[in-house]
């Protein structure tokens, strides 16, 4: 299940121990909802590691601890992390400032297959934080235009002030050609104007046909559960549904033995899945 075609693995990014975590600067923060903030991250030579989208990282924190988080962006010379305030390390991490280090190991993780989706359609369905993994991907489409189809996003949080990415949702991803935004809250609120309902039933009800297209799910588990299901009643093959498995990851090199399901190690075989794969696993996930 590994993908070798990436750039990089954990075996050959240049660091002698996997285990030691290069330190970085914080650049940047930006304040996405009351508790996401995205990290702007850069080494002392520019980004410490090449990232492909979906694939993970470390991020330490020295007085508490470190955490496993996907990758939000890449940029050529810094890395960036969406982070929501869920504990101890979060919380502190939460409380760092511009100018402060942080420590980053990686990358970890197989990525979203950017290859094998080349000249499809893509549709993106995000919940919550979820959509920080997609947006790497999201963004890899846009900066890659010609290589993929019609670009569809389906987006949803409890509320708005949840919703992540603001500027982005609303002002850039609808300007770029041949891209259309859907964006819902659970619950009707004052100031949105928007969808309300729930993300899996926003999908039903917008239809994408599963023609030539490939869907990338990724958000809350209730969520995907019920996404999965729509999906298949649209008519999506398992080989064109691609999820992630990322709650499950302590160490990031298949060494703790926290994240196997089966015989697959989910910090090195995933944590992105297509549901033919997930469907050959033991129903842990």
């Amino acid at each position: 299940m590994h993908d070798h075609n990436h750039e990089c693995s954990c075996k050959d990014h240049g660091q002698t121990n996997p285990l030691v975590p290069t330190m970085v600067k914080v650049q940047k923060i930006v304040d996405e909802t009351s508790d996401v903030k995205t990290f702007y991250v850069v080494g002392e030579n520019g980004i410490p590691f090449k990232v492909m989208p979906g694939q993970l990282a470390m991020v330490s924190h020295v007085a508490i601890g470190e955490g496993m988080f996907s990758v939000s962006w890449q940029d050529d010379d810094h890395l960036q992390f969406a982070i929501k305030r869920v504990g101890l390390l979060t919380d502190a991490l939460h409380e760092i400032e511009v100018g402060q280090t942080l420590g980053v190991r990686g990358p970890y993780g197989n990525g979203f297959p950017v290859e094998e989706c080349k000249g499809k359609d893509m549709l993106f369905i995000g919940g919550g934080i979820g959509l920080a993994p997609l947006r790497s991907f999201i963004k890899y489409c846009f900066k890659h235009r010609e290589d993929y189809g019609k670009i569809q996003i389906i987006y949803g949080a409890r509320s708005y002030d949840d919703l992540c990415f603001k500027r982005e949702l609303f002002e850039e991803w609808p300007q770029v050609p041949n891209c259309e935004v859907y964006t819902t809250i659970d619950n009707a609120e004052d100031q949105w104007a928007g969808n309300v309902g729930f993300c899996p039933a926003y999908l039903e009800e917008i239809n994408p046909s599963p023609q030539g297209r490939i869907a990338v799910t990724c958000g809350p588990p209730i969520m995907i559960k019920f996404v999965l299901q729509a999906l298949e009643k649209m008519g999506y093959t398992d080989e064109q549904v691609i999820t992630t498995l990322e709650m499950r990851m302590k160490c990031g090199i298949g060494k703790c033995g926290r994240c196997n399901i089966g015989s697959e190690y989910i910090c090195l075989d995933g944590p992105v899945f297509n549901l033919a794969q997930l469907k050959k696993l033991p129903p842990e996930w």
